[in-house]
């Protein structure tokens, strides 16, 4: 098998994978994907991508959601442009639709719930704050990290402070 064929199997094999064993995200990261059909989409290494005008980023399943301009863009104006932090960001995303594939139905209260109640609930963000500890430092975040930049070869977002 020539090396576009073995390419066209794993993106397959990845679509088949999310639609299956991770099932329930997959199914929301469709609403979501329906509720923004104007934002300007995009396959990434078999994901479908989004890039949106929202503050925040998600991936669910293998549907993965961008800030455009992420909030905390500014902050690293001088030593990340834009385009830059954007492509990190969404390696990072992508590391969440790998955690997707190796634990399908357990993603969401393993994953999903976690990293929603670290990046939501006051108490933790007053937290990450006064320890200048970054957002990206909590074990869903850093295991995206890894497995965004092992899947794509590509640098992730690492530890930024974004808070």
């Amino acid at each position: 098998m020539d090396r576009n064929g073995k390419a066209k199997l794993r993106w397959a094999a990845y679509r088949a994978v999310q639609w299956t064993w991770g099932l329930p995200q997959t199914l929301l990261g469709l609403v979501l994907y329906a509720m923004h059909r104007r934002e300007r989409r995009f396959g990434f290494h078999g994901a479908a991508a989004t890039s949106w005008d929202l503050p925040g980023s998600v991936s669910l399943g293998m549907f993965v959601f961008v800030s455009a301009v992420p909030p905390y863009a500014a902050r690293y104006a001088g030593e990340i442009g834009r385009e830059e932090l954007f492509r990190r960001l969404l390696v990072h995303e992508y590391g969440h639709t790998v955690q997707s594939l190796l634990l399908g139905p357990l993603y969401l209260p393993v994953i999903g719930l976690p990293s929603l109640l670290w990046s939501r609930v006051p108490a933790f963000c007053h937290r990450r704050a006064r320890a200048r500890r970054s957002y990206f430092e909590f074990y869903t975040e850093r295991w995206a990290n890894r497995l965004g930049e092992r899947a794509t070869g590509e640098r992730s977002i690492g530890r930024l402070l974004v808070d």
